[in-house]
C-alpha cells in the first residue's frame, strides 16, 4: 500500500490527514468515510502519521513472531452470510459489499472489502477482485465466488460457502478441544511432580544425609532428579524453550523436517488418530460440497487438498488429482492412496457406476465426521489409561524413593 496526504475543509478550517491505500481513488474513498469535510486535495507522500508508524511496527513485530493478523473465520462466515442474505433479497453485490464493509468489525476484513468495493467501481469482476486476496481468503472462497458468477446464482454459492467455512471452523475448534484435554492433564501432572521435587524431596534429602547409609536405587534416582532441577533448573527450562522454538522454526522452514514430523505424528497414540480424522473430515467435506456445487472433480480436488496441513496426507491426496487427470477413475485413484477404508472405496465405486457420486461422497464425508466426533466425545477413555500409567509411575517412584530408606532404617534398628 502507498501513503497519501489528504487535505480537507471542515468547520471552515483547512486540515490534513495521512492514510494508506492502494491508489488515489481508494484513498479518497477512505477519507470520505473517515470525516464529513470537503476533500480538497489527495496526493501521494512519504510522510506517515504516528498512528500508521505504530501500526507498521506492530505488523512487523507480529510477522517476526509468526503472529501476523489473519481473517478470523467467524468474522468471514458472518460477512459471507450477510452477503448471501442481501444478494438473495435482490440487492446488488456492489451495494452488499459496501454495506458489509461498513458493518464488519474485523480490521483486516474491512480493509479487504473496502479495496474490493473500489475494484468493482473500477470495472473488475468480483472473482478478479477476490483473487487478489487468495492468501487471505483461501482457494475455497475464490472457487465458490467464481462458481456464483459463472452460474448467475451468487446467493446460493455464498450460502454454501458460509456453510463450508462454518464446518471448517467447527472442525478446527473440535480439534483444539480434543488436543487441549490431554495436554492440560499432562502439564498438571508435570507441575505436581516439579512441586514435589523442589519442595518435598529436599526435606527428605537432609534426613537421608544424616543417616549416611547406602541408599536404594529409587532414592538415588529421586535425589538425582531433585539435584538436577535445583542446580540446573533454569538451564533446563531455557533449553526446553529453545528446543520448542527450534522445532517450530524447522517445521516452518524445512520441507524435509516438516514431512518427517508429520509422518511421525500420525503414528503417535491418540494424536495420530485425531489429526487423521480431523484432516480427512475437512478434506472430504470441502471436496464433496465443491463437487455437489458443480465444480469439476480435478478443480475440486485441487482446492480441497490445499485445506490439508499434514504433508504426508497432502502428498497422498494430491496424487488423486494427478491420477484423475491421467484418466484413472476416482475410485482407483482413492484406492491407490492406501488411506481410504475398503468400505469407503466401495461406496465411491457405487456412486461412480450409478451416477450418484455426489450422494456417496456425502456419505464418505459424514463417515469421517462421525469418526472424528466419536474420538472427541470419548477422548477421556483414550487418555485415562495413559494418565493412570504416569500417575502410578510417579507415585511408585516417590513411595519407593522416600520409604525404602526408612524401612531399611527400621530394620537396622530392630537388628
Amino acid at each position: 500500500m502507498k501513503n497519501f496526504e489528504v487535505e480537507y475543509i471542515k468547520n471552515g478550517k483547512r486540515q490534513k490527514m495521512f492514510l494508506r491505500a492502494n491508489d488515489r481513488v481508494a484513498a479518497q474513498n477512505i477519507a470520505k468515510k473517515k470525516n464529513s469535510g470537503v476533500i480538497v486535495k489527495v496526493g501521494e507522500t512519504q510522510t506517515v502519521s504516528l498512528g500508521e508508524q505504530l501500526g507498521d511496527f506492530k505488523d512487523r513485530v507480529s510477522r517476526l513472531l509468526g503472529l501476523s493478523s489473519k481473517i478470523k473465520i467467524p468474522s468471514l462466515v458472518a460477512s459471507v452470510r450477510q452477503l448471501s442474505v442481501m444478494t438473495n433479497a435482490g440487492i446488488s453485490i456492489h451495494d452488499s459489499i459496501k454495506e458489509v464493509t461498513n458493518s464488519s468489525e474485523d480490521k483486516r476484513l474491512k480493509e479487504i472489502f473496502s479495496v474490493m468495493n473500489d475494484d468493482l467501481n473500477s470495472g473488475l469482476s468480483l472473482t478478479e477482485s477476490v483473487s487478489k486476496f487468495r492468501n487471505d481468503f483461501g482457494d475455497i472462497v475464490v472457487a465458490m465466488i467464481n462458481l456464483g458468477e459463472s452460474t448467475g446464482n451468487m446467493a446460493e454459492a455464498l450460502s454454501k460457502l458460509a456453510m463450508m467455512l462454518q464446518e471448517v471452523w467447527d472442525n478446527q475448534q473440535k480439534f483444539k478441544k480434543a488436543m487441549r484435554y490431554p495436554i492440560t492433564i499432562m502439564c498438571a501432572l508435570a507441575i505436581a511432580f516439579l512441586v514435589l521435587m523442589l519442595y518435598v524431596v529436599p526435606k527428605f534429602r537432609e534426613i537421608f544425609e544424616e543417616l549416611g547409609a547406602n541408599l536404594p536405587l529409587p532414592t538415588r534416582i529421586l535425589l538425582g532428579i531433585e539435584s538436577a532441577l535445583s542446580n540446573y533448573g533454569f538451564y533446563i527450562l531455557v533449553g526446553f524453550l529453545a528446543l520448542i522454538f527450534g522445532l517450530k522454526h524447522a517445521y516452518k522452514t524445512s520441507d524435509e523436517f516438516k514431512k518427517g514430523w508429520d509422518k511421525y505424528i500420525l503414528k503417535v497414540y491418540l494424536f495420530g488418530k485425531i489429526i487423521f480424522f480431523s484432516t480427512m473430515s475437512r478434506f472430504t467435506l470441502i471436496f464433496t460440497e465443491l463437487v455437489r456445487a458443480g465444480i469439476p472433480i480435478a478443480d475440486a480436488l485441487d482446492t480441497a487438498v490445499k485445506m490439508v496441513d499434514n504433508e504426508v496426507l497432502k502428498t497422498k491426496l494430491s496424487s488423486v488429482k494427478i491420477a484423475v487427470q491421467q484418466g484413472v477413475s476416482l475410485t482407483d485413484a482413492f484406492r491407490n492412496t492406501g488411506i481410504f477404508e475398503s468400505m469407503l472405496i466401495q461406496m465411491i465405486s457405487a456412486g461412480e457406476q450409478s451416477g450418484s457420486l455426489d450422494a456417496m461422497l456425502k456419505n464418505v464425508a459424514d463417515y469421517y465426521k462421525m469418526k472424528f466426533n466419536e474420538i472427541i466425545d470419548n477422548i477421556s477413555s483414550y487418555v485415562e489409561p495413559i494418565l493412570l500409567l504416569f500417575m502410578a509411575a510417579m507415585v511408585l517412584l516417590l513411595a519407593l524413593g522416600i520409604f525404602m530408606p526408612m524401612w531399611d532404617l527400621g530394620s537396622a534398628v530392630k537388628s
